[in-house]
């Protein structure tokens, strides 16, 4: 099938969620289909990426977007237009250009939409589209809006209620729309009923992946917090690591050490001085530094509060044998089952009590990471993934 594809950002390197998706989906979908890529950046040194990229392409067309957010013109064009924020920093006249360019020219089967603030780049046009819904969005501002002091929220309240009405406006444009998850085919269907979305979910990826589950012990435990801090949930997360859990379980286990790690993180965190707690940058394209905190780790502990789409930290802590101890945020979206693969915390004590427990309990510590490990190789694969998408598409062909 000859498939158009948008997205918001270059899909390498595969430093956020969105990115690693994109380019594991684009290995697994060249050998069947013909992919025409238009993706956005920010800053003419992603150019260099390029190469990366044309292997898995018939063509890539990058198009430049505003490089920083919060200039003058987006805000500008956010408060006295009917466009929020997202959409007015996210976009690019470059891409606009070049996709009705393309869709005079060629003859595409599908358009394939990455986030529902790609689609101003689309104008009339009879070519079936294909939204993917990578979280949904205004949730997650509404999280960030209600994370902000009291006086300042009602200036963002606006920008919420254009950022809801656009969302809806193009779930209903969208020929179909797609979900990281069952909650989020809810969350769409209780906003449009009419709607009735697919589950393209995300994976686990191969480099994460361990063959063999080696023994680990659990004298001396490294507690493992991953995220990209440049996201606010995941800031939340590991500050809630640091000052609600770490300082009550260490009374238990003094010998327990944290460490947390991922882009940005020495820039967003507060850290007490403490030997006991390490915080470490890691460049996004060193996957053998990412491989190796989690393979050299105990536990990985996941406070996240924050909503989202699928959670690739969770996945790549399955597949790399890490036991997981999260609240029901963190694996919404997730086929999952507290006390078989995970184990599920909401409260500060309740953390402190599930990690005194697992580490305790050798036998319960190998079946929840044996069977996570498991779920994650059978369901969570890119390759599968990746049909469920190409099935998606012949559907809408055959329409």
């Amino acid at each position: 099938m000859k498939i158009l594809m948008l997205t918001p950002y270059l899909p390498y390197p595969p430093a956020s969620g969105g990115q690693i998706r994109t380019l594991n989906l684009l290995k697994y979908l060249r050998s069947k289909n013909e992919i025409t890529l238009i993706a956005l950046y920010k800053n003419d040194d992603e150019k260099k990426y390029l190469p990366y990229l044309k292997p898995y392409c018939k063509e890539v067309y990058l198009c430049k977007r505003p490089e920083k957010p919060w200039q003058f013109d987006n805000i500008f064009r956010s408060i006295f237009s009917l466009n929020p924020f997202l959409i007015v920093r996210n976009y690019s006249q470059e891409a606009a250009s070049t996709l009705r360019l393309l869709v005079a020219r060629e003859q595409f089967d599908v358009i394939h939409a990455e986030t529902f603030y790609i689609m101003p780049h689309i104008l009339k046009t009879d070519i079936p589209i294909f939204l993917v819904e990578q979280t949904i969005e205004y949730k997650v501002y509404q999280h960030f809006v209600n994370s902000l002091p009291i006086f300042v929220r009602p200036f963002f309240s606006l920008d919420i209620l254009k950022l809801k009405f656009w969302e809806r406006y193009y779930w209903r444009k969208a020929f179909l729309v797609g979900t990281m998850s069952e909650s989020d085919k809810k969350a769409v269907s209780l906003l449009e009923p009419t709607i009735k979305p697919v589950i393209i979910p995300n994976g686990a990826g191969e480099d994460m992946t361990v063959n063999n589950l080696k023994p680990k012990s659990l004298q001396n435990p490294t507690l493992l917090f991953v995220g990209n801090f440049f996201w606010l949930q995941n800031t939340e997360a590991a500050q809630y690591l640091i000052d609600k859990i770490y300082l009550e379980v260490k009374k238990s286990n003094p010998d327990l050490h944290i460490l947390i790690a991922g882009q940005n993180a020495l820039n967003k965190l507060r850290v007490p001085d403490s030997k006991k707690i390490k915080i470490v940058d890691i460049d996004p394209k060193n996957s053998s530094m990412v491989k190796k905190v989690y393979t050299e780790s105990t536990l990985f502990i996941a406070p996240i509060f924050g909503p989202g789409g699928t959670r690739l930290k969770i996945l790549a802590a399955m597949s790399s044998g890490l036991p997981i101890i999260t609240t029901k945020t963190g694996i919404e979206g997730l086929d999952v089952a507290n006390n078989k693969h995970v184990l599920i915390a909401n409260s500060p004590l309740e953390f402190v009590e599930q990690i005194k427990r697992i580490l305790s309990n050798k036998k319960l510590y190998e079946t929840i990471r044996t069977n996570a490990h498991t779920l994650v190789t059978e369901k969570y694969n890119w390759q599968k993934i990746a049909e469920k998408l190409e099935i998606a598409y012949q559907n809408i062909k055959k329409v």
